[in-house]
């Protein structure tokens, strides 16, 4: 999408039209010129991306029934209104009725530039706001929504759809904040087991002494139903291990015998019930490591290791952070039933500079925060020291020039003619920034 400012201009003056076409286009805008208000309709509506500036004294249809036609099309595209005999009644009626702007002839260049400016920026904010709107799923499929287009992410879907239709176990490695239940979540529904349960386990919290009644459930006391445990609310579906390296060897043990028998006996059940479980694990620790120096069975180690899936930090695939951040931030927005905020320079900065040690979580956080107008633009970095004005004006610059070549699929000549820069200056910039046109192209290296 140009980047470069529309703006549909409407007046029946021929001459005034040429003048103004000059005018803006000096000051850096794209303008359409319309003698006829009822053409200047054709092709308006909700994605229409300009806005409109318009005369009011036209015959046929004037610029407040233009606005009007316009409103009903989308009420929020901006349409700023010129007139050379308005007055101040004229004015405040205009703005109540919802336009964006009344500006009297003669009107300044700079003023008339600023306004458009003004209504260009709350335009492209509205647009932005609607497809991030369309990206909202129903609630299970947003917990389970891969997001990202880096070749990591395009290779982690692929992987994921023919792990989840193979069945079988799984281990799950990544630091912590990574999206490991995502992805584990994403299997489950991807695969066989779809319809039935995914019961998460958090192993940490395991007690030793409550383990059994956890796993199998609770015998009923009086007249008091049966609870059932967690494994036998599994059956046919999938058991989810979060950190399992948190569990005592002792535990490993009995885990492991009870999902390898193929049953289980209840607390008060006559007879056995069978069991059949996919088990994905996960965990930010070195299990091997840990299984060559005796803190992990191994047996349940190469249970689960078969099918390995390794997730890297966050800052790994940086080209995602954007569209993360975007899909967070209007989560929040809607949950706590706000307007979406404005994605500032300033935010843009961060994300592109910061290195987010937390993962996904501390950029869910982060976008939580901006949600409630709470964020702070000079996050400490890993070395304690906030980020001056100069690293923030490099990490926004870099961030333009990754967002130029992610538009131009990697395409280094398209991305330079986007910024209007030079092809030495935009080579020496990539190489300043450690940027390669080649990570943004489908397949990656």
């Amino acid at each position: 999408m140009n980047s470069t400012p529309l703006v549909r201009l409407v007046d029946d003056d021929p001459d005034l039209l040429e003048a103004q076409l000059q005018a803006l286009e000096l000051a850096g805008f794209r303008a359409e010129t319309f003698t006829d208000p009822a053409k200047a309709l054709e092709g308006l509506g909700p994605e229409w991306p300009g806005v409109v500036l318009s005369d009011v004294r036209m015959p046929g249809m004037d610029g407040f029934q233009l606005f009007h036609r316009i409103h009903a099309l989308d009420p929020d595209l901006p349409v700023i209104l010129l007139t050379g005999h308005g007055d101040v009644p004229m004015a405040v009626a205009a703005l109540k009725q919802g336009v964006y702007d009344f500006l009297t002839k003669p009107v300044g260049g700079g003023t008339l530039a600023a306004a458009l400016a003004r209504a260009a920026s709350s335009r492209a904010l509205v647009l932005e706001n609607r497809a991030l709107r369309r990206q909202q799923q129903d609630s299970a499929a947003r917990e389970t929504r891969l997001i990202g287009q880096s070749p990591f992410m395009q290779h982690l879907r692929e992987t994921i759809a023919r792990v989840a239709e193979a069945g079988g176990d799984l281990l799950i490695l990544g630091p912590g904040g990574s999206g490991k239940e995502t992805v584990a979540r994403a299997i489950h529904r991807q695969g066989p087991r779809r319809a039935r349960a995914f019961v998460h386990i958090a192993c940490a919290a395991l007690d030793e002494s409550r383990f059994e009644a956890e796993m199998l459930g609770v015998e009923p006391q009086g007249r008091s139903a049966r609870i059932p445990g967690r494994l036998e609310a599994a059956h046919r579906g999938t058991l989810y291990l979060n950190e399992i390296d948190a569990l005592s060897p002792a535990l490993q043990a009995r885990l492991l015998a009870l999902i390898e028998a193929g049953a289980i006996q209840p607390p008060g059940t006559a007879a056995p019930r069978p069991l059949d479980l996919r088990v994905i694990a996960s965990t930010r620790t070195d299990l091997e490591r840990r299984m060559r120096e005796g803190q992990f069975r191994s047996d349940l180690y190469y249970r689960l290791a078969g099918v390995t899936l390794t997730l890297p930090p966050l800052v790994e695939r940086r080209e995602d952070i954007p569209e993360l951040f975007r899909h967070f931030l209007l989560t929040a927005a809607a949950r706590l039933n706000l307007p979406v905020a404005r994605v500032t320079g300033a935010v843009k900065a961060r994300l592109a500079g910061y290195g987010w040690p937390g993962n996904l979580r501390e950029l869910q956080q982060f976008a939580e925060s901006h949600a409630l107008g709470l964020s702070s633009f000079d996050p400490p970095q890993e070395g304690g020291e906030a980020s001056g004005l100069a690293d923030l004006v490099a990490d926004y610059e870099a961030e333009l020039i990754r967002e130029a070549l992610r538009l131009a699929h990697g395409n280094a000549t398209q991305a330079l003619g986007r910024l209007r820069l030079p092809r030495k200056t935009f080579y020496d910039k990539l190489a300043r920034h450690g940027i390669r046109p080649a990570d943004f192209r489908g397949g990656g290296d």
